[in-house]
């Protein structure tokens, strides 16, 4: 089973998720829960990080001794995987790749606020991580000069996370062609690394070594893994 935990970073997107089993972005126990399930090959986009408890790296490197390919990209994903790329698990596109060198050391350049599943996560404010290729973008077809990239930038990084919409980030005092050129010329990284993520999960491996039970039970298996499938 190729299980894929994703929401807003595919929000617009229609890439081909025939043999994945789709689920919502991955709070804590989640990714453990798909490991008993019996998933061979996991694949994580998306998080939930304010209101409940994020994926835990405990629960990943579950997942990794048990021989379960596991994929990071995009949001939650992209950090997850740098931090555990050591152990094992694959950092997917741009963003997990500059998280991952050390080039990107901020959480919250991927946070964002979105809308609720029955609307399908509909993002609701712009992540720095699509800002800055964006603005790079507008620059270098000369749509805005450097002092304009420079104090978008630092209004972009100022603004918090849950406040940062495109209409807040190039507010009335802009002028008014630099909003339509952001929105012609937008780069979405978020999703463009998604969509490289689902395209590796349909073909990576998803043959996990199954430990019905352990001969050594760890202190993480005994005591905290059943707390967190509650």
């Amino acid at each position: 089973m190729r299980v894929l935990f994703v929401g807003p970073s595919l929000y617009g997107e229609t890439p081909d998720l025939a043999g994945l089993s789709v689920r919502s972005p991955a709070r804590q126990g989640d990714v453990a829960r798909a490991v008993l399930d019996g998933a061979g090959a996991i694949g994580l986009i998306d998080g939930f990080f304010d209101a409940v408890a994020a994926p835990w790296h405990k629960e990943i490197l579950f997942a990794l001794d048990r021989g379960v390919t596991m994929l990071g990209a995009s949001s939650m994903g992209a950090l997850r995987a740098a931090e555990c790329a050591a152990f094992g698990m694959i950092p997917i596109g741009e963003i997990a790749r500059q998280y991952h060198t050390g080039e990107l050391d901020d959480d919250a350049a991927v946070a964002i606020s979105h809308g609720p599943e029955e609307l399908g996560y509909p993002p609701l404010t712009e992540p720095l991580v699509n800002v800055k290729p964006t603005l790079d973008r507008l620059r270098s077809l000369r749509l805005i000069s450097e002092p304009e990239q420079l104090r978008i930038w630092d209004r972009a990084c100022r603004l918090y996370f849950k406040d940062r919409s495109i209409e807040a980030l190039l507010p009335a005092e802009e002028r008014p062609e630099i909003l339509a050129a952001y929105r012609r010329h937008r780069i979405n990284r978020k999703a463009e690394d998604a969509l490289l993520l689902v395209a590796e999960l349909k073909t990576c491996s998803a043959l996990a070594t199954q430990h019905p039970v352990e001969p050594e039970p760890s202190f993480f298996s005994r005591h905290i893994l059943p707390e967190m499938l509650e």
